[in-house]
């Protein structure tokens, strides 16, 4: 049997918020001894490279509004601060804007979240219907009541993002190996490390779970019943013939479809259904945008209806069933296990915060941010902590 490997904080999962919780340790703390375990080094079905890369502060729950303020102004000197002997990653964070669209009964919800997020510091507008047909001469707003801008709200990529966080961490010491985190291995009520599928032990005091939308299989394996499930979102890259004189926003309407630029003359467009299935499936179909999604699309903006499919692709969420909202912090029964789970396509924005928060957690230090409501006591208790409004 192969010996096993001793260190001091073991890291399961090696996309961008193990990669951040990894770095994080190791600018804090350089003697640490850190191992991050990552199923698929190409990051092929990884939830980081299969994002749509959006970041926003338009949340309605303090906690991810300050979670998102700070990933802002870390996006903005990211590629600076990650450079690793000269070479700088390259998210391509672009601050195009958020504008999410509202009908009558979700005003009170929307005007309410934007009063909290600007006493926060967030920049958020609120725009009136004539307001978005003058930007956007081409969108339809009948049955609309207004809708809030971010202006400083954007998107990155999700792939260059996790890389810079990962070399540097690597650059700092922390080690990087492939394989599959079969088990928790604990004793005496405390974590101890991890089993691989190779039969070889990655043992210490501290386990960290980023194992996105496998975390609660993992967890199961020491009987924690963690309410995170896979979920398959799919995203529709298309080409349009209008080309327009400036990117357009992120703009979501009041069902959740969504569509921003992508490229001149090519958009995105998305939108989280009640039936997308739950599993570890990475298919995706023509007929899901083409039957549900484009005739609604056009709807909104009609001369959408001249739209060409280009592509697809289908990603994972993992989503919290509980409450929507990420599962951070030790595990209340299990000394040693900490999770940094369940952000249900939130988690390539809140990887700065979160990881730093992790980092504080472990070292013993005063966290920079207050997290402590989402942390995973409140699963234990069965006590949610739902978005009042925008999700």
């Amino acid at each position: 049997m192969t010996a096993p490997r001793v260190c001091d904080v073991v890291v399961v999962g090696a996309g961008a918020m193990g990669s951040s919780v990894a770095y994080h340790l190791a600018a804090a703390d350089p003697a640490l001894e850190i191992v991050v375990v990552e199923r698929d080094p190409s990051y092929v079905r990884a939830s980081s490279s299969l994002t749509a890369g959006n970041v926003r502060v338009q949340f309605s729950l303090e906690e991810n509004i300050e979670i998102s303020l700070y990933a802002l102004a870390v996006f903005e000197r990211f590629d600076e601060q990650m450079s690793v002997e000269g070479q700088k990653p390259d998210i391509r964070f672009r601050p195009e804007g958020n504008l999410f669209l509202h009908a009558p009964e979700g005003c009170a919800g929307a005007e309410s979240a934007m009063a909290l997020q600007r006493s926060l510091g967030g920049e958020v507008e609120w725009w009136a219907p004539e307001e978005a047909e003058t930007r956007f001469p081409f969108l339809e707003s009948e049955g609309l009541v207004g809708g809030t801008f971010g202006p400083l709200d954007g998107h990155l990529d999700g792939y260059a993002l996790l890389m810079g966080y990962k070399a540097k961490a690597a650059t700092l010491g922390a080690e990087f190996v492939v394989g599959e985190a079969r088990e928790l291995v604990t004793r005496g009520g405390r974590a101890k490390g991890v089993r691989l599928e190779t039969s070889q032990y990655v043992l210490a005091p501290i386990v960290v779970n980023c194992a996105g939308a496998w975390a609660a299989d993992l967890s199961r394996t020491a009987d924690i019943d963690l309410p995170v499930v896979p979920v398959k979102r799919q995203v529709f890259v298309l080409e349009t013939p209008e080309l327009f004189d400036q990117p357009l926003p992120l703009t979501i309407f009041p069902s959740g479809l969504y569509f921003r630029s992508e490229a001149p003359g090519m958009l995105l467009v998305g939108k989280s259904l009640d039936d997308d299935p739950e599993g570890y499936s990475f298919s995706w179909q023509e007929s899901r945008f083409t039957d549900l999604l484009w005739p609604e699309l056009a709807r909104w903006v009609p001369s959408f209806d001249r739209l060409r499919l280009i592509r697809g692709w289908a990603g994972l969420y993992a989503v919290n069933t509980m409450d929507g909202n990420a599962i951070l912090g030790e595990w209340p029964d299990l000394e040693g296990l900490f999770h940094a789970n369940g952000f249900s396509g939130h988690g390539l924005q809140q990887a700065p915060a979160v990881g730093r928060y992790l980092a504080e957690l472990i070292l013993g230090h005063e966290p920079t941010l207050d997290l402590s409501a989402l942390g995973a006591e409140r699963i234990v208790e069965g006590r949610p902590l739902a978005e009042g409004g925008l999700v």
